[in-house]
């Protein structure tokens, strides 16, 4: 039985779609069977896999509004052992469409959930921001991961996105868990970056992964070449932080 992770942050850069991306190819080429599913209107995890997003005509934006299965919109990626449920920019009008319909928070949740027989990990890639398409991934999930950029303006809006998690547990979804909170952006030159780590482990501590993922020009990079960094760059430092990431995570559910 599969299980779906939301990577969840309102603000935006904090390396929620880097993340998205990397950490599925990393649990595919850990031999774990992927879907991801690009929940963002920029579809920028569907373009970071190398699919032309002018070409996609079945993808999230039909599956949340229900004119096609999630079997329809699933499209093979070059990455070994993942697929990929494609967006498209008409994504942006779903939540003004999904406002009056009933059960409006539960419409992804309806599609995906038959998908956890097929699947070891369904990562859903969330927009920055908190409105009904994160409430619908985070009501389809059963976990979040939280990335946090080691930056001055870290903590800001964790606590808003907290409580949004917190809400989502007592009305929608009761059995979604925090994966954990992971550390992006890292630059140990910067007394910053380390003091942001300091700050974040002593507010949270067992909730923030081992893996820090660094900054890194090769990680940057691979998007504009369609790939994930580990076809883009297998022993870059990048690669090493989401492989280390991937393993980690598939220790913690094992």
């Amino acid at each position: 039985m599969g299980k779906i992770i939301a990577i969840a942050n309102q603000k935006g850069g904090v390396g929620k779609t880097t993340t998205s991306v990397n950490l599925a190819a990393s649990l595919g080429v850990l031999e774990k069977k992927v879907l991801l599913i690009d929940a963002d209107p920029q579809a920028n995890a569907t373009s970071g896999l190398g699919i032309d997003v002018e070409a996609v005509t079945i993808g999230s934006y039909q599956l949340l509004e229900h004119s096609a299965t999630a079997k329809e919109a699933i499209v093979k990626t070059n990455s070994p052992n993942v697929d990929i449920i494609p967006a498209h920019i008409d994504l942006v009008a779903i939540e003004i469409e999904l406002v009056d319909k009933e059960n409006r928070e539960y419409m992804l949740k309806q599609v995906i959930t038959d998908l956890k027989n097929d699947y070891d990990y369904i990562i859903i890639d969330c927009a920055p921001s908190l409105g009904l398409l994160t409430l619908n991934a985070l009501t389809a999930a059963d976990a979040v991961i939280i990335p946090i950029q080691c930056e001055y303006f870290a903590l800001e809006g964790l606590g808003k996105l907290l409580n949004t998690i917190k809400s989502v547990q007592k009305i929608h979804n009761p059995e979604l868990d925090i994966e954990g909170l992971l550390l992006t952006m890292f630059d140990s030159r910067l007394r910053l970056s380390n003091q942001v780590v300091e700050e974040v482990k002593k507010h949270f501590d067992a909730m923030v992964f081992k893996t820090i993922i660094q900054r890194n020009v090769r990680l940057s990079e691979a998007p504009s070449y369609g790939e994930s960094i580990i076809s883009y760059d297998a022993s870059s430092k990048g690669a090493n932080n989401y492989l280390s990431l991937a393993e980690e995570l598939i220790a913690k559910n094992k």
